[in-house]
């Protein structure tokens, strides 16, 4: 049978005390006695009494706790990301709650239900590729939560958002095709209703548009960019005889799967189809041949998201600033994609 969890109640009562008095001496109340504060304490030890430190704040309506909600936690990309957040708000004493949606709207939206019950003093979100509409977004807001958005963000201007510059990001990615010598080049996308995936395949339209590279609808495979998408697309683009040269996926995953199927029909990258990639994760230098791509800078991203959040916090009840913030990118070019 599990051992009832000592309470207050238990400590006053063998001191023949008030639970009020007990509560002052445990806080080191300047009314309370310094021997009533000792015999207390000692009394506290002695019953293995751990305080409940999560309800004391919450008394005192700071949780100082805040949720994270990513698509998924092992993605490099997602994981820097916190890595970034818990870095700047544990400096303030806050500590961190992190979910993941798995790229479901309806996971997303219990994860929020929870947090919101959890008491958390803010959360951070990055939005599932399913998510259409925004009501818990509303839900949070109307309650006052501090919100902020980061990466995945529906583009609206009440609510403060980090993001990449995801449509510079796809120029230099495309620009670097192009000046490698590609002219038919595949863009694997997420879904176009997502914003920046809406934005990085414009970026890859615009820079056809620049070389006068005739635009073919074709070569845009909207997808949910896992290594299976990658794997799926390239099987599509052969199947369709699109004769491509180039891939440029919008992520690193499925920039994986794509190479893996090339390798598996005996297509060399990047002398027969080279292929750039997005996000910067993990395996890139590591896979054969090491993979190019731009870098999201996910550390950075959190930081920034984890200090407008803290803002909004040290001000909750005054009218909020909503603040964007645009970080640049950096192409990172390596074998897959060099072919000069």
């Amino acid at each position: 049978m599990k051992n009832k969890k000592t309470t207050i109640s238990d400590i006053a009562k063998a001191l023949n005390l008030s639970p009020s008095a007990v509560s002052k001496a445990l806080n080191h109340h300047p009314r309370i006695s310094k021997a009533t504060k000792e015999a207390v304490q000692r009394m506290a030890a002695e019953l293995q009494y751990e305080p409940n430190h999560l309800a004391a704040a919450l008394r005192k309506g700071k949780s100082h706790l805040i949720g994270i909600i990513v698509p998924a936690i092992d993605i490099n990309f997602f994981a820097s990301v916190v890595k970034g957040i818990e870095s700047i708000i544990n400096q303030e004493g806050y500590n961190a709650i992190i979910t993941q949606s798995d790229d479901l709207a309806e996971k997303e939206i219990r994860n929020i239900d929870a947090l919101l019950n959890t008491q958390v003093d803010g959360i951070i979100c990055s939005l599932a590729n399913t998510t259409s509409e925004y009501d818990h977004l509303e839900k949070i807001m109307s309650k006052e939560v501090p919100l902020v958005l980061f990466d995945r963000t529906p583009g609206r201007a009440d609510i403060s958002t980090v993001v990449i510059d995801d449509y510079q990001g796809a120029v230099s990615a495309t620009e670097h095709l192009v000046e490698e010598g590609c002219q038919t080049i595949l863009h694997l996308a997420g879904p176009l209703e997502t914003l920046p995936y809406r934005l990085r395949a414009e970026g890859y339209q615009d820079v056809l548009k620049k070389h006068n590279i005739p635009f073919r609808s074709e070569l845009i495979m909207p997808s949910g960019l896992t290594q299976t998408d990658g794997i799926n697309c390239i099987k599509k683009a052969l199947n369709l005889n699109l004769a491509i040269d180039a891939v440029f996926a919008a992520s690193d995953h499925a920039a994986l799967g794509a190479m893996r199927e090339l390798a598996e029909r005996g297509i060399k990258v990047p002398e027969e189809v080279a292929v750039v990639g997005f996000s910067n994760e993990g395996f890139g230098p590591f896979v054969e041949p090491s993979l190019s791509t731009v870098d999201q800078h996910g550390t950075q991203m959190g930081e920034w998201a984890a200090k407008l959040l803290l803002k909004q916090c040290e001000n909750k009840g005054k009218k909020i600033k909503y603040e964007k913030v645009v970080l640049p990118t950096d192409l990172i070019v390596r074998s897959s994609s060099r072919r000069k």
